[in-house]
């Protein structure tokens, strides 16, 4: 565990020198940023969305809004930003090979970068929660949150309930992650690696609002990051919740487990 640690503090310093770091994040923070300075400037909402109709009833729909949208390419794109390079880069610029014949095993250097990579997106999440509700809140208060069933929340247990949800939401993020980490490992090309994670959860977003297609939506990978909508509820409906966590872990699981064999077999004289 300790060779682990040492990889995941490696990880974490190479994210802060990298330019691609600082995109995904300032993507999480502006479009949160961007989404409200439209409705401030605009008279429209987002009416056919869960909880668009709520925007300018209480800034802390804001954040939910944002999780809706950005489940479609936002925060897969974002996480694939970095799992997606985190051992493709180092195959382009030819360092992995002396990465792999340091003290640490690999498997403790594999394990730190899928740390390092998972901190990244729970990083981006909550980054954009706290920016998006902060600017909600500036520009249309701390009110009372209308629920999808049920009487409003108050503003401080609606604050609460959205920290579960960030929680629930970052399962089929994480999954996501594994899918990129393992893309990485096997194609040895970021590009591709990213391109392919943000293709295949487009594709199975298309996959769940095609018709005759009902029997798989429940177990496609981008309908879990809807499932935290049963919480928001009275009284919660904790099923969808269920479902999302062993769906996602049938996803993150073995992707997981193929990268860290791919990468245990990596040829270091090929690099």
């Amino acid at each position: 565990m300790t060779g682990a640690l040492t990889a995941y503090h490696w990880e974490l310093r190479k994210l802060v020198a990298q330019k691609r770091t600082y995109l995904g994040l300032a993507a999480a923070v502006g479009v949160p940023l961007l989404f409200v300075a439209v409705l401030v400037l605009s008279d429209g909402s987002p009416d056919e969305i869960p909880f668009g109709a709520a925007v300018r009833e209480s800034g802390l729909a804001i954040p939910l809004v944002i999780l809706l949208f950005g489940s479609i390419w936002l925060f897969p794109l974002i996480v694939a930003l970095v799992a997606g390079d985190v051992v493709a880069t180092e195959d382009g610029h030819g360092t992995l090979k002396t990465i792999l014949t340091r003290s640490l095993d690999r498997s403790s250097i594999f394990i730190g970068k899928a740390m390092a990579s998972a901190t990244y997106a729970v990083l981006a999440l909550g980054l954009m929660a706290l920016v998006a509700g902060a600017a909600g809140v500036l520009a249309f208060g701390f009110e009372p949150l209308p629920t999808l069933s049920g009487p409003p929340l108050q503003p401080a247990r609606a604050v609460v309930l959205t920290l579960l949800v960030l929680v629930v939401y970052l399962m089929p993020l994480l999954a996501v992650a594994a899918i990129a980490l393992l893309l990485s490992t096997a194609t040895r090309n970021s590009t591709a690696a990213v391109v392919a994670t943000l293709m295949g959860s487009l594709i199975m977003q298309l996959l769940g609002i095609l018709p005759g297609l009902e029997a798989i939506q429940p177990y496609l990978l981008t309908t879990q990051f809807s499932a935290w909508m049963g919480l928001v509820r009275e009284p919660m409906d904790w099923a969808p919740v269920g479902r999302a966590a062993w769906v996602c872990a049938l996803y993150a699981v073995p992707a997981l487990a193929a990268a860290l064999v791919v990468f245990l077999r990596r040829d270091v004289a090929g690099g």
